[in-house]
């Protein structure tokens, strides 16, 4: 293995026992998407349900409408955590010593991402055991549509992983990086997680179609539910591996100027 590979597997480790030992941030993250879906649900479910596929009111098909953007959202939330630490590692002298030592340094940033996409994929799989066990099902979707709809969550974890590190990076302090990163939670808010694009005023429909977590929500959907995907495919992908990039040259930017 090379050199870069050994020392990343290090610092995989070293954040993983982390988030072990200090479990109170993630489970205060994973609480939020958790919260919301228990709520829409059982207090705003059989309101909203009346305005999605026409019909009477009817809770199981809002679950299966909202399960999708509250993956995504799981993803948000959980990353948030990252950033933090990252924060935390640059401010509490800890990436300095990491310097002196002879180790490559994007392993550093490689330890966390890893860590913190297998970390939004954990979370993404308690949140799903909570939706199933409350009346989410997806009985028509093949093996192909469940691997493809577990790759664009990881396709999508992975982006908001490598914006959260740069957030961190960028960040004085966890506080700060915390705030900085609370876009990530509050976009799906703006998007067709909860409520169906049409249903929103027109001049705030475009924001709310393109943004990030839209396409990425009605892709979902579709490989769950079968509903169609039209341009939100290509729209995800896109927007995941632009993010990715945008974050992985910013991150690795801030980083190497930190090193200076």
């Amino acid at each position: 293995m090379s050199s870069l590979a050994l020392d990343s597997t290090t610092m995989l480790r070293r954040n993983l026992l982390h988030a072990r030992r200090y479990p109170s941030l993630t489970l205060n993250l994973l609480l939020t998407p958790i919260m919301l879906l228990l709520l829409f649900v059982y207090i705003f479910g059989d309101a909203l349900s009346a305005g999605i596929g026409g019909g009477p009111p009817d809770r199981s098909r809002y679950i299966a409408y909202l399960v999708p953007g509250l993956l995504l959202m799981t993803i948000g939330s959980t990353v948030i955590g990252t950033a933090v630490s990252v924060s935390n590692d640059m401010t509490e002298g800890i990436i300095a010593r990491f310097r002196t030592m002879a180790i490559h340094r994007g392993s550093v940033l490689v330890g966390h991402v890893i860590g913190s996409v297998l970390q939004s994929v954990a979370s993404v799989l308690v949140v799903g055991a909570v939706a199933v066990a409350i009346g989410f099902r997806s009985t028509d979707a093949t093996v192909v549509e469940w691997l493809a709809a577990f790759g664009l969550l990881v396709l999508f974890a992975l982006a908001l992983t490598w914006i959260a590190v740069g957030m961190g990076l960028v960040s004085p302090n966890a506080e700060a990086a915390s705030n900085n990163a609370t876009p990530l939670i509050l976009l799906p808010l703006l998007s067709s997680a909860f409520v169906p694009v049409d249903s929103m005023p027109g001049w705030f429909r475009p924001i709310a179609e393109y943004q990030p977590f839209t396409p990425a929500i009605e892709t979902l959907r579709g490989l769950l539910l079968g509903t169609g995907i039209g341009h939100n495919g290509w729209l995800a992908i896109a927007w995941c591996l632009g993010l990715t990039l945008l974050g992985y040259f910013w991150a690795t930017a801030k980083f190497a100027n930190g090193s200076q």
